[in-house]
This record gives C-alpha cells, sequence and structure tokens, in this order.
C-alpha cells in the first residue's frame, strides 16, 4: 500500500506536529536544504519562485538536512534565523530531519520511493564522483537541493537533481503544468 506524502507526519520549526495535509489542494515542492552547502544560493530563487506562484496554490516545504559533509550543523532556530535573514524566505521550513540512511524519515522514506526518475540526475553525480564522494543508489537522495513535485492530489510527479535551479525551465514548466490542473 502506498502512503500518501500528504498524510505523513512531520514537525515545524516551532516545534508542532503537523502532517503535509495542511497543503492539501496545493501543488508542493518539497526540498532538502542546507545553510553550509555550495548550493545554498539556491535559497534566493526558490524565494523567488515561491512568491511568483504562491498565489495559484503553490508551497514549498523546506527540510533541513546534515545528511551531506556536515553541512547542516545548526539548531532548528539558527537555521530560521539564517535563512530569514540571508535569503528573507518566507516559504514554510520543517524542522531538521535525515534525508537518507537508517535514520531517514519517513517522508524521504516515500518520496524516494515513488519510482519517478530524476530530471537533471548525470552532471551532479559525475562532479560528486570527480570529489570522491558516491552518489549511491539511483533512488537515494544524491545532495542537498534535490527537489520533489507534489501534485495537488499528494502524488510524486516529478523529481529534480540537487543542481537544477528553481528558474530552470525544466522545474518551471513542470511546476506551471500542475497548477494549470487547478
Amino acid at each position: 500500500m502506498t502512503v500518501n506524502v500528504l498524510d505523513i507526519r512531520v514537525k515545524s520549526l516551532n516545534g508542532r506536529q503537523t502532517t503535509m495535509n495542511e497543503y492539501q489542494g496545493r501543488v508542493l515542492l518539497i526540498v532538502n536544504v542546507a545553510s553550509k552547502c555550495g548550493l545554498t544560493p539556491q535559497y534566493e530563487g526558490l524565494e523567488r519562485l515561491y512568491r511568483e506562484k504562491r498565489d495559484r496554490g503553490f508551497v514549498i516545504a523546506a527540510f533541513p538536512a546534515n545528511d551531506f559533509k556536515g553541512q547542516e550543523p545548526g539548531t532548528d532556530a539558527e537555521i530560521l534565523d539564517f535563512c530569514t535573514s540571508t535569503y528573507d524566505v518566507t516559504f514554510p521550513i520543517f524542522a531538521k530531519i535525515s534525508v537518507k540512511g537508517e535514520a531517514q524519515h519517513p517522508l524521504y522514506r516515500q518520496l524516494t520511493k515513488s519510482g519517478v526518475k530524476t530530471t537533471g540526475d548525470g552532471p551532479m553525480r559525475e562532479r560528486l564522483k570527480a570529489h570522491g564522494i558516491s552518489g549511491g543508489d539511483e533512488d537515494d537522495i544524491l545532495w542537498n537541493f534535490e527537489k520533489f513535485l507534489i501534485g495537488r492530489d499528494g502524488k510524486v510527479v516529478a523529481r529534480f537533481a540537487p543542481d537544477v535551479t528553481a528558474d530552470d525551465s525544466r522545474l518551471v514548466s513542470a511546476v506551471d503544468q500542475e497548477l494549470a490542473k487547478g
């Protein structure tokens, strides 16, 4: 039986237990984020995309994770302060979780077993390999800032490699297609 990602329990940055069901009927972009990663400047583009499309039912949900070279060492409070003061982030940020390995959060366990192929997977995987970093299995989270697009029905409709930015036409087009299903 497949679990709807909207039904999985998560914790907000302020410690409130909830589910993603509060975003039922909206198009979600779920992103694992980190404050000390070479990809961290993506916060700027993500915030811009969120502000452009939120009135049409679009939400970005950020999940800080410290699974890749210790690039998210901060506490939830420090993460929130960094995101709001450095990038003026207004989209929802959730409590820090693990997105891979034995401690993988149930949300990411469900996302990664969705079977949706990753758009733009090759270049980042090759860059990591050149630095001696194995990307793991194809279904594993490759690095910080991997993105999952969730349709209004709670199903994973697209997955994007970490280096596919918020202004990439492939991502924007997929978001617009889902929003058009209104």
